[in-house]
């Protein structure tokens, strides 16, 4: 989020249903272009907010350059899943069709509501379907495929 003091913590909010897990990893990527800096330490100010100290960002300006870019974690060390999850950049991009074979577009966006999430659906057309990521509405997800069917409720187009 922004620099912390003078000597390179950048503060950071842990977007993980796991931040308790961000404190053993060793090694983060940072931005787009995902580089890696390795991990000096990790301290939790709360539930979601933490502060990082990474190699070789040793100053305030080092840390304002980390301003707003994201973070992280290397798949191999992400938290494994139950059966039935997925890491939201596994849903992007996913084909989605209806139970009676009706391609409705691909998911481009996932919104994260607290309650349950919701997927952004757009058409070849380019018109937008918001889908709830609700057990009712999901039929099956098929990551290796690129493939999710979803069964529509009244009033969801």
């Amino acid at each position: 989020m922004r620099p912390h003091g003078v000597r390179g913590e950048v503060s950071m909010k842990a977007l993980t249903a796991y931040p308790e897990h961000l404190s053993t990893q060793r090694q983060l990527y940072v931005g787009a272009g995902r580089q890696p800096f390795a991990v000096r330490r990790i301290r939790h100010r709360d539930e979601t907010m933490l502060l990082v100290q990474f190699e070789g960002v040793d100053d305030r300006n080092a840390a304002e350059s980390l301003r707003e870019e994201m973070v992280y974690v290397h798949i191999d060390n992400a938290v494994p899943l139950e059966e039935d999850e997925y890491y939201l950049y596994q849903i992007e991009g996913i084909r989605v069709v209806t139970s009676d074979g009706e391609a409705l577009g691909q998911v481009t966006d996932i919104i994260e509501t607290g309650a349950n999430d919701v997927y952004v659906i757009t058409a070849p057309d380019g018109t937008e379907h918001l889908i709830p990521a609700i057990e009712d509405v999901i039929q099956s997800v098929d990551v290796a495929e690129g493939l999710m069917v979803v069964r529509l409720l009244d009033g969801l187009l």
